[in-house]
């Protein structure tokens, strides 16, 4: 384990299903419901207990733009109001391209920013800026305020294919947030 994953506090449990392989015949829709804040709610009513959400979390499932709870014999639909998870923590490691910057969902899925483990930012309604991070499997998870701002707090302005851009260094990349003009006192 990463010097990063470990300042993250997440433990080692066993890994994940294989949801990837598993292609069980649609059961229908559940009414479950995860919220843009990350609340995951069944039949209108939170659930309260972490070790069912991350249970769930676990045999989560995107097809498309569609999300499923799978086992190896059903799949049942379910409804995701913006990402299926929330970035609830941040590690930094050094500075610059060779900054390493790792997070910890709420369901304890532990990601360093590369190649497999992306960010993304996508432009609010209230021109503000919503920060995403590839967990798996197509499954990204939305970084709550706090953790926006401190990986905010990270950016810098470079020029990129002569375009003055703001972005985030990391993992050898720069990862363009807004263009520069957008940005507040830049």
């Amino acid at each position: 384990m990463s010097r990063l994953t470990e300042a993250l506090g997440a433990e080692r449990g066993r890994g994940l299903p294989p949801v990837e392989r598993w292609d069980p015949p649609f059961c229908g829709d559940l009414d479950m419901r995860i919220a843009a804040d990350g609340t995951w709610s069944y039949l209108g009513t939170p659930i309260g207990r972490p070790a069912l959400v991350k249970l769930f979390s676990s045999v989560l499932k995107r097809e498309g733009d569609a999300y499923f709870l799978v086992t190896p014999v059903e799949k049942v639909g379910i409804t995701v109001e913006d990402a299926p998870l929330q970035a609830v923590d941040m590690a930094v490691d050094g500075e610059g391209d060779r900054r390493s910057i790792a997070f910890r969902t709420a369901t304890d899925d532990l990601v360093t920013v590369g190649a497999e483990h992306g960010l993304r930012f996508v432009k609010s309604a209230d021109d503000g800026v919503k920060p995403y991070v590839h967990v798996r499997r197509g499954l990204w998870a939305r970084l709550t305020r706090a953790v926006s701002y401190d990986l905010l707090a990270l950016g810098e302005i470079r020029e990129v294919d002569g375009a003055s851009v703001f972005g985030i260094a990391a993992a050898g990349g720069f990862h363009i947030v807004a263009p520069a003009s957008e940005i507040e006192g830049a």
